[in-house]
């Protein structure tokens, strides 16, 4: 009896385990603008240190996915769970989990960097003893060092990218959901992002979406395909290259049959 015990409290122990390794769970997500269904039925789920990539073409519901994961829109039907936490029941809990870097940054550029982060650390709670200590980390995080005292208007679209990174990630978050992180930059500048995204993937959890092959096979762990707002494939990249599968033609595959 004292084995059965034993047993049933470490396999209790192991469930545990498993669903405190989930930081995102997404079922049955929808979205209607009127007579349009932007987003339909889409399942998803994130474990932590893992880089998910959320690819499609222009208009295949990517953004207002990311939106709805965020608490920024709220879905028509469907449910999110951001580390355990009911995204529709309890958002400001929900959200204290999450960094979120949509397309367009929301940078005040007539800030100095440091002003903004400061003015970010407040906005998400940080404790005001503990600001500097922060900064210093975020900025050395995403490669800011030096350039605290620069407007970020001055800045290259490169160097703004990295701010509104920072900004996603000054309170440490389980979760970071990035929405077409690289558009607009120059090969170097998303090589440079790209490397930032690999290092916040070994503590983070991450949701990336984008349009640009090259950036899932670079950075991603696993990846959607989404097409009229459908999730209409899902792999792990590992398997993709075992398989010796091309990303690029199971996309032209699943997003141009239906065109």
């Amino acid at each position: 009896m004292i084995n059965s015990e034993s047993s049933l409290e470490n396999a209790s122990t192991r469930v545990q385990e498993v669903v405190s390794d989930v930081t995102v769970t997404a079922h049955n997500l929808s979205r209607r603008f009127g007579n349009h269904s932007a987003v339909r039925k889409v399942d998803l789920e994130l474990k932590r240190s893992e880089v998910l990539g959320l690819l499609g073409p222009n208009g295949a519901g990517k953004s207002t996915t990311m939106q709805m994961l965020t608490g920024n829109l709220a879905p028509t039907s469907g449910s999110v769970q951001i580390c355990g936490v009911d995204l529709i029941k309890n958002p400001l809990g929900a959200k204290r989990h999450i960094g979120y870097l949509p397309e367009n940054p929301p940078l005040y550029k007539e800030l100095t960097v440091d002003e903004y982060l400061q003015f970010a650390a407040r906005l998400h709670n940080v404790d005001l003893s503990k600001t500097n200590d922060v900064l210093i980390d975020v900025k050395r995080r995403c490669g800011l060092e030096g350039i605290g005292k620069r407007l970020i208007s001055a800045l290259s679209k490169g160097f703004q990218q990295r701010v509104g990174i920072a900004q996603a990630i000054i309170h440490r978050p389980e979760v970071i959901i990035l929405d077409e992180p690289s558009v607009g930059l120059d090969p170097n500048q998303i090589r440079e992002i790209r490397d930032l995204i690999k290092e916040l993937g070994k503590s983070c959890s991450i949701i990336l979406s984008t349009h640009n092959l090259s950036e899932v096979e670079s950075v991603c762990d696993r990846v959607k395909i989404m097409n009229h707002g459908v999730v209409v494939y899902s792999t792990a990249l590992a398997e993709l290259k075992q398989k010796a599968l091309n990303l690029e033609q199971i996309f032209e595959q699943y997003t141009l049959k239906n065109e």
